[in-house]
């Protein structure tokens, strides 16, 4: 059964001029299948992007775009409307609606819908990165922020222009997850969440190295997922390409011994540790000061075994919740329950890996074990497997100790 975590929530969702508008589209579809009621409201400058026709069949509701809509307005449509909304969302939220909301102008059916609704607002900025960087900008996000405005993103990363930096609108996926916390009630508060993702890189010499194809994005999903339900989290990471989730604290480190070092000056301070980083097996007992040169002849390397940095934890007299990853390419569920048991471990999440699956994808299939149980989780985003994951970890942490130590 999916989860509905936005259940009969009645939003009026404002649609802003720009390229992004378009995301709006797919925005709209996932909070219907969040469960929400979803009224949209489009600037003048957003049907432009958009077709009001697009969200009238995504939404199933008449699109509202004008505060002289003869027919709306002959009933007070905008106060009515105000009323209807339990939350308002805006997204894309341009620089120049952020401007007007801040100071309070109401000039357009959207910001008057702001000003005259009891309902709480958030907004999904999406703009350039000079103008979100713009003093003006962030001082209007500052006082909306301190007047309990929701300010969701923006993210860091390339933009329809050729360039790159913050003011990317951020997925709508994420904007669901993020309305899902606000919304609903934040199972991990009070709790702090060390998270690992990514690979690791163990040098050959310096200019070559052994790694994996680990992109992180599993990991970085969990970190998501757990700051939005509440937790303060910490994220070790590997060498990978990826934006810090929005109020996640983040330590990048290199190799397999790094990564034991980082992860173990956090674990005492520590509720749940989940261990998905794909920590290479192996190091080279030996690394060159030189590039090493061809001879014409085969290289052999000798290797030697890296820490077991989730067993370490594990084994400590004092551990936190303990979960792994077991990235297999046969045999899944007998392997890693082979793993949950050898490593003593309070849960494992399998994943088969090879042939486009796994690693370096933005989705994936799981299969959790643990002592006792089992939950298969089929093929997802990440980021919805990362909510499933916590949300099981949450069960397990409520049963009695001895129910899951054995």
């Amino acid at each position: 059964m999916p989860q509905r975590p936005l259940a009969n929530l009645r939003i009026v969702l404002g649609v802003c001029g720009g390229i992004a508008a378009y995301k709006a589209a797919e925005l709209t579809r996932r909070l219907r299948d969040a469960g929400a009621d979803v009224q949209v409201v489009l600037t003048a400058n957003a049907a432009r992007f958009v077709a009001p026709l697009t969200f009238q069949a995504l939404s199933g509701h008449p699109v509202r775009s004008g505060l002289w809509d003869e027919a709306a307005e002959a009933a007070m449509g905008h106060i009515e409307l105000a009323r209807w909304a339990q939350r308002i969302v805006i997204a894309p939220a341009s620089a120049n609606t952020l401007a007007r909301l801040a100071h309070g102008i109401a000039d357009d059916l959207l910001t008057t819908l702001c000003l005259a609704s009891a309902a709480p607002l958030a907004v999904a900025p999406a703009m350039n990165l000079r103008m979100w960087a713009h003093p003006a900008t962030q001082a209007n996000v500052l006082t909306l922020r301190s007047r309990g405005v929701a300010i969701l993103g923006p993210a860091d990363g390339p933009m329809a222009e050729p360039e790159s930096g913050p003011g990317r609108l951020i997925e709508p996926h994420e904007i669901v997850a993020e309305l899902a916390a606000l919304h609903g009630p934040k199972p991990l508060s009070g709790l702090r969440v060390l998270v690992s993702a990514g690979p690791t890189c163990e040098d050959i010499d310096p200019v070559r190295f052994i790694g994996n194809r680990s992109s992180g994005r599993m990991g970085f999903a969990i970190a998501q997922a757990a700051v939005a339900q509440g937790a303060d989290v910490h994220l070790v990471a590997g060498p990978v390409h990826l934006p810090t989730p929005p109020g996640v604290s983040r330590e990048d480190v290199r190799s397999a011994r790094a990564m034991r070092d980082a992860v173990m000056r956090q674990i005492p301070q520590c509720d749940i540790f989940i261990s998905a980083a794909a920590v290479g097996d192996y190091r080279p007992m030996d690394v060159a000061a030189h590039k090493l040169k061809k001879t014409g002849k085969a290289l052999v390397l000798e290797l030697t075994e890296n820490p077991d940095i989730v067993a370490q934890v594990a084994a400590l007299k004092k551990k936190p919740f303990v979960a792994g990853f077991a990235a297999e390419t046969e045999n899944l569920e007998r392997h890693a329950r082979i793993k949950l048991e050898r490593k003593k471990l309070d849960l494992i999440a399998a994943n088969r890996v090879g042939n486009g699956a796994g690693f370096d994808a933005d989705d994936n299939a799981l299969t959790l074990l643990w002592p006792g149980g089992k939950q298969v989780l089929a093929k997802a985003s990440k980021h919805d497997l990362a909510n499933a994951l916590l949300a099981r970890i949450v069960r397990l942490r409520a049963k009695p100790v001895k129910a899951r130590r054995r």
